[in-house]
């Protein structure tokens, strides 16, 4: 399906037989239009333009309102296009619904890639590199506030609903929390929800964790790996003490951005990398017996 303009608006008129002026109304009003431009300034639509439009089109037959209409033709073609899109253009059409704050839109687009993707997949190709992305526009000053509160609270809560029951895994235990004074969890989540795919049993303990509650949720778990995440190697350094402490009643590992920048005690593993690479990669570390100290 051709997804650039190549359609004069009288054209797509001609196609779905809605006039010009009416299709204009729906542009302004709801945003089912998307035109491109061409290089002298005439805007042309597209197939998916066509297919907006006749969805629209059969809801306003079935009796519902136009407003009502708009929005369930938007749901469904955007969720349509997921199913057939590559996850490059996936992660394009996710940034524009969350700047644009298109909640519908924005979850239309996550149920159709659960629907025929891997959680895995998603996690790697789509979730995880849009965060990097709004992370690096955020630090450039091109995402506001209103934008990274409102694309991070959605897909927290998307991530949050796919974890339940990730406590009830059979295989090694996995205590997740993020540093005191840590608050950027969703990273943290996306690896806990790879773990989960790989059967462990997760304990998340969220954003801002006091290490000893840390280790106290680690003790009523025997053998339990512990994972503590932040975006700020600083965290880690102010905590470095206690932090050692924790390494020596359980198998630490530092996760998130800040360990990248952070000198750790010989026993503690950095984890900076995919968060499902990261899974994969502690998933084989747990098969593995702790070192005997000489």
């Amino acid at each position: 399906m051709a997804t650039t303009g190549q359609l004069r608006i009288g054209e797509l008129g001609r196609r779905v037989g809605v006039s010009p002026e009416l299709l204009r109304a729906w542009e302004r009003r709801y945003d089912l239009l998307r035109p491109s431009r061409s290089p002298g300034g005439l805007r042309l639509y597209s197939e998916a333009d066509v297919d907006r439009v006749r969805a629209m089109q059969r809801h306003l037959a079935a009796g519902l309102a136009a407003a009502e209409a708009a929005a369930l033709a938007l749901q469904e073609t955007t969720a349509a296009a997921a199913g057939r899109a590559a996850p490059a253009a996936v992660r394009d059409e996710l940034r524009r619904a969350l700047a644009s704050f298109d909640e519908s839109g924005a979850h239309a687009l996550l149920d159709a890639l659960l629907a025929r993707l891997s959680l895995d997949t998603i996690l790697r190709d789509v979730v995880v590199p849009y965060l990097h992305d709004l992370g690096e526009r955020w630090e450039r000053g091109e995402a506001s506030v209103a934008e990274e509160h409102f694309a991070s609270t959605l897909l927290r809560g998307r991530l949050l609903g796919l974890a339940r029951g990730w406590g009830r895994g059979l295989g090694p235990t996995a205590v997740l929390a993020c540093a005191p004074g840590e608050q950027h969890d969703l990273g943290l989540i996306a690896f806990g929800l790879a773990l989960r795919e790989r059967g462990w049993r997760v304990v998340y303990l969220g954003p801002d964790s006091p290490l000893a509650s840390v280790a106290d949720a680690a003790r009523s778990s025997p053998q339990a790996l512990v994972v503590v995440s932040s975006v700020d190697g600083r965290a880690f350094r102010r905590h470095a003490d206690d932090l050692s402490a924790l390494s020596r009643e359980h198998r630490l590992f530092l996760g998130g951005a800040g360990a990248a920048r952070t000198n750790l005690d010989a026993e503690i593993v950095a984890l900076t990398g995919d968060p499902v690479d990261e899974a994969e990669r502690l998933t084989q570390l747990a098969s593995a017996p702790p070192l005997e100290e000489s």
